[in-house]
């Protein structure tokens, strides 16, 4: 099962997961809000942290029969896979965690990336000016200067997503903490952590690897934070040597 992070859908997976087509059943989906979703189903209260986002991922895993699965999670879906596991033992057995952060915002010694003041700016110009916002986040979080239609590409998708919906995704992803979740999370994890990614920083996937239980850590030659658009055959091989 693939898992898009924010301002994504389930397109952003489409190269690595063919891939795996030939082996593995594959799943892809949007979350509410995002994608070809039904915006419809978009409810506040319910989305108003991580845990709605899991019961979605719990729910289509319940209605598809899956056991023993492998759950893959991009950015902040790397920790809605992590609830998710958490909600229902058994449906995954192991996790790929691709640029994870259980904590966007620094705390003390610990180093998520963003200073809290940086985070509000960050939401403030979201909801002043979404087409601005995506415009100019995306090309940064993507990363690959020297490829500028992959930031093209993210900057397209951010666009395309609801504003309102965007604004409250966002304040959700990056005011999230899951630091006190991984230590429970007892399935195997990979944990693939990209260099160069102002979202996540190799500090932040270091600190995931060693509160994990059972986590393997590749630091890939991809920068960025999207290595499914900008490196998806390296992606495919770890997560190949992985399961």
């Amino acid at each position: 099962m693939f898992a898009h992070g924010f301002g994504c859908d389930q397109h952003m997976w489409r190269e690595v997961a063919k891939a795996f087509e030939l082996d593995f059943r594959t799943v892809l989906f949007d979350h509410v809000g995002a994608g070809r979703s039904d915006l419809s189903a978009y409810d506040s209260a319910k989305y108003g942290n991580l845990s709605g986002y899991a019961a979605d991922v719990v729910e289509i895993g319940n209605v598809l029969g899956l056991h023993d699965a492998i759950f893959v999670g991009h950015s902040v879906s790397a920790m809605i896979g992590a609830l998710a596991a958490q909600k229902a033992p058994g449906m995954f057995s192991k996790l790929v965690m691709v640029g994870p952060s259980p904590r966007y915002v620094d705390d003390g010694d610990y180093v998520g990336g963003l200073s809290a003041e940086q985070v509000e700016e960050l939401l403030e110009f979201l909801a002043e000016n979404h087409l601005g916002w995506s415009a100019a986040m995306a090309p940064a979080i993507m990363g690959n200067a020297d490829r500028p239609e992959l930031g093209e590409a993210l900057t397209n998708s951010f666009c395309a997503t609801d504003p309102a919906i965007a604004r409250e995704f966002a304040r959700v992803t990056f005011l999230s903490d899951n630091r006190a979740d991984l230590p429970h999370l007892t399935v195997e994890t990979l944990v693939l952590q990209c260099q160069q990614d102002i979202i996540a920083p190799t500090k932040v996937g270091e600190w995931v690897h060693g509160q994990l239980p059972k986590s393997t850590y590749v630091l890939l030659n991809a920068t960025g934070h999207c290595p499914n658009l900008s490196a998806p055959g390296e992606v495919t091989a770890a997560i190949r040597a992985f399961v």
